[in-house]
């Protein structure tokens, strides 16, 4: 973890002419930036990818037909078009996956008071009146809601409810577009609810926002606002 808070002191560093003391917080945004730079290629299978899954989609429904009466024989069958298709049903997770790693860290660092057995330098830095290693609770401590670190976290939640709102619109389209998966007839028991639901997962962030410290907030504000950008392109 020592090589990592090395490497966002370094791009501190080289920020802070233009950044001054929020140097820290924009190091934090053009490291998810690379981070989701790095897995952009496999966004763009994971698009690929779904594309080619969506062209399956009238061959799926055949074999649904064809084994209306046998769910298992109908599950093979499926498995062994996306075979014979080359088209993996995971290949979407991947670059979610991959980013666990950074913000892990990124939490880690940011919750830690020594590294090193050294003090975490670090934590002194801030986003305006909002220290990095702070949580939206420290700033109702200190100040309240419109309090000088209060803003900081208010300015946050309103791009994350834009952001995540992008993504409900997306995700209800994307789902009214798509038939719903059936076993001989009958549409898979719970679907429906779970269907309700996922468009609303997008607004789990403002929570995460909420209870992470500062530093993972603007990792996931940043990466979910790339998201949003990136797929409104990949997916147009």
């Amino acid at each position: 973890m020592s090589v990592f808070a090395r490497l966002v002191e370094h791009l501190a560093d080289l920020l802070t002419p233009l950044f001054h003391a929020s140097a820290a917080a924009a190091a934090i945004v053009l490291f998810t930036a690379l981070v989701r730079l790095l897995v952009h290629p496999l966004s763009r299978a994971a698009a690929r990818g779904r594309r080619a899954r969506a062209a399956l989609q009238p061959k799926i429904d055949a074999l649904r037909a064809r084994h209306a009466r046998d769910p298992e024989r109908f599950q093979r069958a499926v498995l062994e078009l996306h075979a014979q298709e080359k088209v993996s049903p995971l290949s979407g997770c991947l670059p979610g996956l991959l980013q666990l790693p950074a913000f892990f860290l990124l939490y880690h660092l940011f919750s830690s008071t020594t590294i090193g057995g050294e003090s975490n330098s670090l934590l002194d830095h801030r986003l305006f009146a909002a220290p990095l290693g702070g949580r939206w609770a420290d700033a109702l401590a200190d100040g309240g809601v419109f309090g000088p670190a209060g803003l900081v976290y208010l300015g946050l939640f309103a791009l994350v409810a834009a952001v995540a709102t992008v993504n409900f619109r997306r995700a209800r389209r994307t789902m009214a577009a798509q038939p719903a998966p059936a076993v001989g007839g009958d549409q898979v028991p719970g679907l429906a609810a779970v269907t309700r639901v996922t468009p609303f997962l997008s607004f789990f962030t403002l929570v995460s926002v909420a209870f992470v410290p500062l530093a993972a907030a603007l990792y996931i504000v940043t990466s979910t606002a790339w998201s949003a950008a990136e797929q409104s392109l990949l997916y147009r």
